[in-house]
């Protein structure tokens, strides 16, 4: 008889937590599989530190092979789970696409950044819910820090050095307080020329900081901000956000070059797909943590509107602290369902809230005490060990290194902007040349590399033209003849006709004086679909259009959020045969030329993406012959601001 088989989708505080116990409760009893986009447990609430340089990324990683006996790992991020077919398909981080079939399935996917309908945050603001966020922020603030101490312009001085954050909960508290210290550090080693200091601002629409927190803990946290110098505005939010500052909605405009999004999240838009009852996102469950009529499904975390017993009618709030002991709970009644040990119902006692600000100061109510100053110091730090599930030895080393020695303000520049985009639906995973796309397509300049193509044949929009389905191409049999091909209209820009019409960003007409030579004329690019030349699009052995390049797949939702639309995302409903993903069968290869020409050679790599100004970049060496080439949307090379001015640091 086979062992029952258990897949649990995330692992975040929920997530970990219900692998941990059921790999001891099961042992060996049944096989665990943990799906996660990452090879780590991510301990968020020391994010902010690693933001500022205290302690390094690996230290709030802890490893999920090593710390999770009898589990094994799958890489990869769910895209349709299949309820009736028992079944969970993902997609792997270089775009491979597999299936997970269960017995049991646990939802812990967790929870993505908060969206708010306000022009330009999406294209200029950046989040702070993974490392790869982390690590930028600190690159960034550094380099800001850096180029206002060379800078002789008071104003621009003034604006690199001025850093917004937007939200004053517990992560926006944080990053503003650690981050002022940072910046002060920095200026006292090498200050500016024009005599200013770093300005930090943190606004909130909420009446006070922390409205969560008892009334004296805020007030707390107020103080020892003020006492750095931040610049606290409670009832005061942003109105539009631009690449040279923001205005905020009582009317004063601010010039910065960083806006930090902590404003909240939101639910994965991952449960939305099942089409079972939902509270505000959240997947409902009964108090044993399992969806009403489905017994083999059970949820925890932030996904998990989990009815709260000591406050009848309301809901567990999305916290850490109720995320690791939903797991706990999670895996007993799993492990329940099994025939091992019995169910129980998710009760809590309100343990307190520690919120470190930085040095020897923070706010802290453990059982309800109110405490500040370095005793609530201590207590925080304390927690935090606590609380980990590795590398505490590590951690309390790199604190004490920076209580004795000074910080390292250097720029690594392993992030760019575009790698960390707002809108994406896993901040945890940076995004890479030639990886899966994974941002929604209508989520504008934040939901794509700012100097990529918009994709013609991405799923939901116009069809491409030498796509079945869609209109003919232009110069095939059946389409409008091709503008210079015999019987077509001359092409713009030949003698006697009319003048080529400018280009974006004014680029000279090619093959004009002054202009980038022609593709087909002498020196050269070659033309594409010309002997020797790169194959045209949409040819045997041409590139792929935008999206359907190594399996990505554009995931959105209301507010341009990724994958949350009211479809079924992949395959939701019924298990059925799956659409044909390509001519070989095999998810995001593209055919081999066949034919004719071809000389049983594989035809040449396409390149990324044209840019609309400048001389092609150079494509470097040539990838392995079994490896895709990048996908046009995420070519390597210089990054493009979409407002048209360059984006300082990030090319």
């Amino acid at each position: 008889m086979s062992r029952p088989r258990i897949v649990i989708v995330g692992a975040g505080f929920a997530g970990y937590r219900t692998a941990r116990t059921l790999s001891r409760l099961t042992r060996h009893q049944a096989d665990i599989t943990l799906l996660n986009p990452t090879d780590y447990f991510l301990y968020l609430p020391l994010l902010p530190q690693v933001a500022a340089g205290i302690l390094e990324p690996r230290r709030v990683s802890v490893s999920l092979s090593g710390t999770l006996p009898r589990v094994r790992l799958v890489l990869g991020e769910a895209d349709g789970i299949d309820l009736d077919g028992h079944t969970v398909h993902y997609t792997g981080p270089e775009g491979e696409e597999g299936t997970l079939p269960f017995d049991r399935l646990v939802l812990a996917a967790g929870s993505v950044n908060k969206l708010l309908p306000i022009p330009g945050v999406a294209e200029h603001a950046h989040g702070f819910r993974g490392l790869p966020e982390a690590l930028y922020l600190r690159d960034h603030v550094t380099r800001q820090v850096e180029l206002a101490a060379a800078a002789d312009d008071r104003a621009e001085c003034a604006a690199r050095c001025t850093f917004v954050v937007v939200g004053a909960g517990y992560t926006g508290t944080e990053v503003a307080a650690h981050g002022a210290m940072y910046t002060d550090a920095q200026v006292r080693k090498h200050p500016m020329r024009t005599g200013m200091r770093p300005r930090w601002m943190l606004l909130d629409v909420a009446p006070r900081v922390m409205p969560e927190m008892d009334e004296r803990l805020s007030r707390t946290a107020e103080r020892v901000l003020r006492q750095r110098g931040v610049d606290v505005r409670m009832g005061t939010s942003v109105k539009e956000a631009t690449h040279d500052g923001v205005v905020l909605t009582d009317g004063s405009t601010v010039d910065t070059r960083t806006l930090v999004w902590c404003v909240g999240v939101r639910p994965d838009p991952l449960v939305e797909s099942l089409g079972l009852p939902m509270e505000r996102g959240r997947l409902l469950v009964d108090p044993h943590l399992q969806v009403p009529g489905r017994p083999e499904l059970f949820a925890c975390g932030d996904v998990a509107a989990v009815p709260d017993l000591n406050q009848p009618g309301q809901y567990t709030p999305m916290t850490a602290q109720h995320a690791w002991r939903h797991g706990k709970v999670c895996a007993q009644n799993v492990a329940a369902s099994l025939g091992i040990g019995e169910r129980r119902a998710y009760r809590h006692r309100d343990m307190g809230f520690v919120v470190d600000l930085g040095g020897a100061k923070a706010a802290a109510n453990p059982l309800g005490v109110p405490m500040s100053g370095p005793a609530a110091g201590a207590v925080t730090r304390g927690y935090h060990l606590a609380a980990m599930p590795g590398n505490r030895v590590r951690v309390a080393a790199d604190w004490l290194l920076d209580a004795v020695l000074p910080r390292q303000a250097v720029q690594l520049g392993l992030v760019r902007s575009w790698s960390v985009p707002l809108e994406s639906s896993s901040p945890e995973v940076a995004r890479v040349p030639g990886g899966p796309e994974r941002t929604g397509k209508d989520t504008g300049p934040a939901g794509q590399r700012p100097d990529a193509e918009k994709t013609k044949n991405h799923p939901d929009t116009e069809p491409a033209r030498n796509q079945p389905g869609g209109e003919p191409a232009k110069g095939q049999p059946g389409g409008e003849p091709a503008r210079n091909q015999p019987g077509g209209e001359a092409a713009k820009g030949q003698p006697g006709r009319e003048p080529a019409k400018s280009q974006p960003d004014t680029e000279p007409a090619k093959g004009r004086p002054g202009g980038e030579p022609a593709r087909n004329q002498p020196g050269g690019e070659p033309a594409k679909s010309q002997p020797g030349g790169e194959p045209a699009k949409g040819q045997p052995g041409g590139g792929s259009g935008g999206a359907q390049g190594h399996g990505g797949r554009g995931r959105t939702g209301p507010s341009g959020s990724p994958r949350a639309s009211g479809k079924p995302r992949r395959a939701v409903e019924a298990a059925g045969p799956r659409p044909d993903r390509g001519g070989t069968g095999k998810p995001g290869r593209a055919p081999r030329a066949s034919g004719a020409g071809s000389g049983g050679r594989r035809p040449a790599a396409p390149s990324g993406p044209s840019r609309s100004a400048g001389p092609p970049a150079d494509p470097g060496p040539e990838p392995p012959a079994n490896q895709p080439p990048p996908g046009p949307d995420i070519a390597p090379g210089p990054v493009k601001r979409t407002d048209g001015r360059a984006a300082e640091g990030d090319s």
